[in-house]
């Protein structure tokens, strides 16, 4: 089988790359939540930054304790042995933006809320169901 050369070819690499998209998004997605949520500032920036290492660390863990096997598993049902790069890309990002962001919603709410609540899971299953219903 052909070896692809355009993905880390070995644990150093794919942990070096785990660390720079997860830090990226973290820094990119946090400010953003908060400020749509208390204001677009420096002050609620740098009080994000007080949360980023939290966050960042359960991204890593999540990538790689929870979405990466189960989208190992979801994966091979959706694609097949002949298909491409690109289609296999596509979709294990998909899977996996799509298993981070329903995660990460509850888990990123507790966070903020320094609590952990049945809230977030209640109000996430039922903004479900009304798009679904």
């Amino acid at each position: 089988m052909h070896k692809e050369e355009r993905l880390p070819q070995n644990a150093k690499e794919g942990i070096l790359f785990m660390l720079i998209i997860s830090l990226i998004s973290v820094n990119t997605i946090a400010p953003i939540i908060m400020g749509m949520e208390r204001g677009f500032s420096i002050e609620v920036y740098l009080d994000t930054l007080k949360i980023v290492p939290l966050m960042w660390g359960i991204v890593i863990i999540l990538v790689r304790f929870v979405a990466g096997p189960l989208v190992g598993k979801i994966l091979p049902k959706f694609i097949e042995k002949t298909d491409g790069f690109n289609a296999r890309i596509l979709m294990n990002t998909f899977f996996n933006v799509t298993v981070l962001s329903i995660i990460l919603t509850i888990v990123g709410s507790w966070v903020g809320a320094r609590e952990i609540s049945i809230e977030p899971i209640q109000i996430s299953f039922s903004a479900g169901l009304g798009i679904l219903g």
